[in-house]
């Protein structure tokens, strides 16, 4: 599991600004940027449980990642697919006639 840290925050709050934050402590954080304010405690914290939750609320996609198909193997069940029904070819001619152009081109021998 990841834990997203201040420092994570802070960049999210304030991606432009210069700054250096040794140690944990709001205090540590040395802010030399003119431009941009530094945000208060509260702010960091907050976009830290954002970001937090965001990311945990995510996993799903994660799991998901890692037992898909590779794209190629999804796209060349998709053709085939295609290619065995007339009413799907006419539905997706685009797709399917730019990828058939390539199979026609290059035929397995």
């Amino acid at each position: 599991m990841i834990t997203i840290d201040k420092q994570t925050a802070l960049y999210k709050l304030r991606p432009n600004s210069q700054w250096t934050w040794v140690g944990d402590n709001y205090n540590d954080i040395e802010w030399f940027d003119e431009t941009e304010t530094l945000p208060t405690e509260q702010e960091i914290l907050d976009k830290q449980a954002e970001l937090q939750t965001d990311y945990d609320n995510k996993q799903y996609q994660r799991d998901r990642a890692v037992e898909y198909p590779k794209i190629g193997d999804q796209l060349d069940k998709l053709w085939h697919s295609i290619d065995s029904d007339e009413t799907l070819k006419t539905q997706f001619s685009d797709f399917y006639n730019a990828i058939k152009t390539v199979k026609d081109k290059y035929p397995k021998e």
